[in-house]
């Protein structure tokens, strides 16, 4: 636990994949201009053995870099939207590693030219374009679906998976989970009857309300609980977990809340409908 938190980045408050993934972009990327400065200028500009260190470098930074990727990526729940676009960055970024390394070892033979060779120059703006795109992606999980977003200040562990309760007509409660699975200060994530909802435990009581936050969408469930309200972990809004009023921005509406109730060990929620 302690490894994978210092991995997470959560001493440093923040994330550390993103830190370290600078280095091999700015190597591999520099590696390409010390290329195309011997294509243009030849004799003039003996910079391959250069490129070729500088590609080097970049290669190690992206093994390290893809750990703490890998730790965050395993992170995600397998029900979230974001791990189909997390998955495919990960590929990604390790198709970009055997590129890079196929690359280092056709340099190895040519470090005494005074232009890169057609191949090895290929396989760099190939190697580029893979980055971009990947680059691309992993933007979108952060922007997008806020993955690693606020981390550091999640005290629960973040639920792994959605709870699909069965669907009721009109207004019935509907058994969502069991009481004792889900301790003092913890949430879990369900969805009932169209709803997607946090459901809280502070003590012996059960609270449920709507699992976006009226901000920016932020996942509440992955938030914190304190003195009856949840802070979203993206933005820091609080809402009153009994009424759903807000008691600090950034957000300005209240939630959405639900009856709950226990019955038979069970936790109950009353949805309604969509």
């Amino acid at each position: 636990m302690i490894v994978k938190e210092l991995l997470q980045g959560r001493p440093l408050k923040h994330p550390l994949h993103p830190i370290l993934v600078h280095f091999p972009v700015g190597l591999w990327v520099l590696s390409l201009v010390l290329d195309l400065i011997t294509i243009l200028f030849g004799p003039n500009y003996p910079l391959v053995r250069g490129a070729f260190y500088a590609m080097v470098g970049g290669t190690i930074m992206a093994v390290l870099a893809s750990i703490p990727g890998l730790v965050d990526w395993a992170d995600i729940r397998a029900d979230h939207p974001a791990k189909k676009i997390a998955t495919n960055h990960m590929w990604l970024n390790f198709a970009a590693i055997v590129v890079y390394a196929l690359n280092i070892v056709l340099r190895l033979a040519e470090l005494d030219e005074v232009r890169t060779p057609t191949l090895p120059l290929i396989l760099s703006i190939v190697g580029i374009v893979i980055i971009s795109v990947s680059g691309y992606l992993g933007g979108m999980v952060v922007y997008d679906d806020g993955i690693a977003v606020g981390r550091h200040r999640r005290h629960p562990a973040t639920p792994h998976e959605t709870v699909h309760a069965e669907t009721a007509k009109g207004d019935q409660f509907i058994a969502v989970a069991d009481a004792e699975s889900l301790k003092d200060g913890e949430l879990l994530r369900a969805e009932v009857n169209g709803n997607v909802m946090a459901i809280a435990r502070v003590g012996s009581d059960f609270y449920a309300f709507q699992e976006f936050c009226t901000h920016r969408y932020g996942p509440l469930s992955e938030g914190a609980l304190e003195d009856g309200q949840v802070q979203c972990p993206w933005h820091r809004s609080c809402f009153d977990i009994k009424s759903g009023k807000v008691t600090q921005g950034p957000a300005k509406v209240d939630l959405k809340t639900f009856e709950v109730q226990v019955k038979d060990g069970k936790v109950m929620v009353k949805a309604g409908k969509t």
